[in-house]
């Protein structure tokens, strides 16, 4: 194959599907990424996984601050490449996505149109969904909205997580990226349009408050939040301690034991091994955890730890 691609993408997520190219043998002419930032209490600065990537392997990268920088756009202009491979970056303005003879693809962590949007892997789980998948879709001046070009499937089992998620569909996808380069380089890709939905289930940024455990819900529906948003960000639950102070939580682990004779809002513990919070059809048995300002441990290195027997729920 003698064409020449530009990879953008930003996340480990997208460096799955890099890696898979180069493995392949495809010409990568350069990588797009976002540019390096400042983080932590040093403000030391970090770059993108993809950058990282790029540079252990020579790889020509550009770093535009704005995707509508006429430098930038010169820059990717003179590159020549036959077709753009976006992976996890940003909305691409109508004059980069339209610059390639071949266009330019994206790789989506749904099977679209279900899931459109930020953080499609954790609301599969948070909503309990039994299946997900892998799209490829070419880029048009609506989020997500292209015509599909290549898909598929997997189940989200019950141990799943959206780590564990995050990881499949990541490989998946890179097996698909690189098939669907292949189908459009030699042209024999065909685009189908989105087929349309009465009931579509959007997938937005994760925020703090999308976060926080309503005990006062169905327990299966508490530990798909908690698996759709482990290990990060992370479910979080506040408590009151003995001493009226408010300690907060992030939860990573939980198993839901159903029980109708259980009183919600309540904490239960053999100050030993179990530490389970009632809700309205059973018991939510804590599994791992975090407190603000600490390490993760595991429910009993916690409850050596911690007294909770006259500790409440704060909703």
């Amino acid at each position: 194959m003698d064409k020449k691609i530009v990879f953008m993408g930003t996340p480990d997520f997208a460096v799955t599907s890099l890696d898979a190219i180069i493995k392949a043998g495809i010409e990568v002419a350069a990588v797009v990424t976002v540019p390096d930032r400042q983080t932590g209490r040093g403000l030391k600065l970090t770059y993108s996984p993809v950058k990282e990537y790029a540079l252990q392997h020579n790889l020509p990268l550009l770093q535009p601050e704005k995707l509508r920088d006429p430098a930038f756009i010169d820059a990717l202009r003179a590159i020549g490449a036959d077709l753009f491979v976006v992976v996890a970056f940003r909305m691409l303005p109508q004059v980069v996505w339209d610059m390639p003879p071949l266009g330019t693809f994206n790789l989506h962590a749904s099977l679209l149109p279900q899931y459109r949007g930020a953080a499609p892997i954790n609301w599969a789980i948070i909503n309990g969904e039994k299946e997900t998948g892998v799209t490829t879709f070419m880029l048009n001046e609506r989020i997500d909205e292209g015509k599909i070009l290549m898909q598929r499937r997997t189940a989200i089992g019950d141990d799943d997580n959206a780590g564990t998620l995050h990881d499949r569909l990541a490989a998946m996808g890179a097996s698909l990226t690189v098939e669907t380069i292949r189908a459009l380089c030699d042209g024999t890709a065909t685009a189908q349009p989105q087929a349309s939905t009465d009931n579509p289930r959007p997938a937005p940024k994760i925020f703090k408050q999308d976060c926080a455990i309503d005990w006062n819900l169905d327990g299966e529906k508490i530990r798909n939040l908690v698996r759709g948003l482990s290990p990060y960000p992370a479910a979080t639950a506040a408590f009151s301690n003995s001493k009226g102070e408010t300690v907060q939580a992030k939860i990573f682990d939980v198993e839901f034991e159903s029980n109708d004779k259980a009183t919600a809002n309540t904490i239960e513990t053999d100050k030993k091994n179990v530490l389970k919070i009632g809700v309205k059809n059973g018991f939510i048995k804590i599994l791992t955890l975090q407190i603000s300002g600490k390490k993760k441990i595991r429910v009993d290195e916690f409850l050596r730890g911690y007294d909770v027997e006259n500790w409440k729920l704060i909703n």
